[in-house]
C-alpha cells in the first residue's frame, strides 16, 4: 500500500485534519498572545507589592480553575489525584517551581526588567534541550550543540560587559524548563494539574494576604481598579495554560516550537517601545546572538521532525 502523509488524505478525513490544525493554531496563538501581553499587564501593578500580586494570582486561580473543571466535567479526577501520594508529591514540587517562576516574573516586570524576562523565555527551549541531555541522556545534534554554545557565549558576554549576572533570565528559564520536564511525568491533565498546584500553594498565599491586610499594607480593598487587576491576574495565569494544552494536542512539535518565540518577542517589543527600557549595546548583542542560536535550533528541530515523519511514512508503506 502506498504511504501518504496527513495532507494527502482524501475527502472528509483531510478536511477534519485541516480543521483540527486550524483550531490548534488558534489555540496556541491565543496562549502565546496572552503570555506575551501579560508582562505589560503586570507592569501596571508596579505600585502593589509583588508578593501580594503573586498571592492573589494563586488564590483566585483556584476558583477559576474549578469552574473550568466543572465545565469540562473533569472534577472526578481531583479526588483520584489526591489519593495518589506520588502525584501529590510531584505536583507539590511543580507548584513550588511555578510559584517561583511567577514570583520572579512579577518582580522583574514591575521593577523595569522586562527585557531580562524576555531573554529568559528566549533561552528556555535551549535550557530544556540541555536538561534532556543531562537527565534523559538525549543526544544533541551538532547544530543543537552549536546553538547552545552560541547562547552560552551570549549570556557570558552580557555578564562580562555589564558586570551583572542575568539571574532573572536564568531563574525563569531554568525553573520553567524543570517544571515542564517534571510535569510531563505526572499522569494528570493540564487543567486538573493546574488546579491542584494552585490549591497546594493557596494556604501560603491566603496567609500572606491575611497578614498584609492586618498590617494595613494590603491593596485588595483599596480601590476598584486594583481589585480588578488582582482578580484578573488569575485569569491571565490559567487561560493561556488551557489554550496551550488544547493547541499542543492538535499541532506538530515543530509548529509549537516555532510559535513559542512569539511571547518573548512581544515582551521584548513592549519593553522597548512602550515602557522605554534601555537596550544597551551589550544587551542588543546578547539578543542578536540568542536569535541566531534559536534560528539554528528551530531549523534543526524542523529537519528532525520532517525526517521522523518521512521514516514513519516509509515504515507504514513497507508494512
Amino acid at each position: 500500500m502506498a504511504a501518504c502523509d496527513e495532507d494527502s488524505v482524501p475527502g472528509p478525513a483531510a478536511d477534519a485534519a485541516a480543521d483540527e490544525t486550524r483550531k490548534g493554531v488558534l489555540f496556541a496563538l491565543g496562549a502565546y498572545l496572552v503570555w506575551g501581553f501579560s508582562a505589560s499587564y503586570f507592569r501596571f501593578t508596579e505600585g502593589i507589592d509583588p508578593a501580594e500580586v503573586l498571592a492573589h494570582r494563586i488564590v483566585w486561580a483556584v476558583p477559576f480553575a474549578a469552574l473550568v473543571l466543572v465545565a469540562l466535567r473533569r472534577t472526578g479526577d481531583i479526588p483520584r489525584a489526591f489519593s495518589n501520594g506520588r502525584i501529590v508529591a510531584t505536583l507539590s514540587l511543580t507548584a513550588a517551581l511555578a510559584g517561583t517562576n511567577w514570583g520572579v516574573f512579577i518582580w522583574a516586570v514591575t521593577h523595569g526588567h522586562m527585557l531580562e524576562t524576555s531573554l529568559g523565555y528566549y533561552i528556555n527551549p535551549l535550557v530544556s534541550v540541555v536538561i534532556g541531555c543531562v537527565l534523559l541522556s538525549e543526544r544533541l545534534t551538532r547544530v543543537q550543540m552549536v546553538a547552545v554554545g552560541i547562547a552560552a557565549i551570549a549570556v557570558t558576554l552580557q555578564t562580562v560587559m555589564l558586570g551583572v549576572v542575568p539571574w532573572v533570565a536564568f531563574t525563569l528559564a531554568i525553573s520553567f524548563a524543570i517544571y515542564g520536564y517534571i510535569r510531563k511525568t505526572v499522569a494528570i491533565g493540564p487543567a486538573q494539574g493546574f488546579f491542584v498546584e494552585s490549591l497546594l500553594l493557596s494556604p501560603l498565599a491566603i496567609a500572606y494576604i491575611v497578614y498584609a491586610e492586618s498590617e494595613g499594607t494590603g491593596r485588595f480593598f483599596s480601590e476598584g481598579t486594583v481589585t480588578a487587576m488582582l482578580l484578573g491576574a488569575a485569569v491571565l495565569t490559567a487561560t493561556p495554560l488551557m489554550l496551550f494544552a488544547a493547541g499542543a494536542r492538535r499541532l506538530k512539535l515543530s509548529t509549537i516550537g516555532l510559535m513559542q518565540y512569539l511571547a518573548p518577542s512581544l515582551v521584548f517589543l513592549s519593553a522597548i517601545f512602550f515602557f522605554g527600557e534601555p537596550l544597551e549595546p551589550a544587551r542588543l548583542l546578547t539578543f542578536v546572538l540568542i536569535w541566531m542560536a534559536l534560528a539554528l535550533f528551530s531549523w534543526s528541530a524542523v529537519r528532525q521532525d520532517r525526517a521522523a515523519r518521512r521514516a514513519l511514512r516509509e515504515s507504514a508503506g513497507s508494512g
